[in-house]
């Protein structure tokens, strides 16, 4: 099913307001971490987002991710007043750990010999 533009609006809008935000929570930050946002899809009534994250380093993606589902409700409302004026509905927010980035180096290993595939 093809999104159409005003879902693709809301998505972009979304995605470079949250890499922002997720930007200036790591600089501020007394850890060294990066969050970045890698997809936004929007439902077609524009009530659901879901946000795909990137996070580095790996040890630290269980604990954020525990972080950003507690404090869904204040996400929700950093979007809202900043696209409030765009949107009659606000869209809940559906956090996604992106691990796409894990997958590609782990079968880059595999094809290089280097993982533990019993096959190769």
């Amino acid at each position: 099913m093809n999104e159409s533009n005003r879902q693709r609006k809301v998505a972009q809008i979304i995605q470079e307001d949250f890499a922002e935000l997720f930007r200036k929570q790591s600089a501020d930050s007394n850890q060294n971490f990066l969050i970045s946002v890698s997809d936004v899809k929007v439902t077609a009534d524009l009530s659901i987002a879901k946000i795909y994250l990137s996070i580095f380093p790996a040890e630290l993606r269980n604990p954020i991710m525990k972080e950003i589902e507690e404090n869904k409700a204040q996400y929700r409302n950093f979007i809202g007043q900043k696209m409030g004026k765009q949107v009659r509905i606000i869209p809940n927010l559906a956090f996604y750990l992106d691990t796409s980035l894990d997958d590609v180096e782990r079968i880059e290993k595999e094809l290089k010999g280097e993982g533990d595939n019993p096959i190769l």
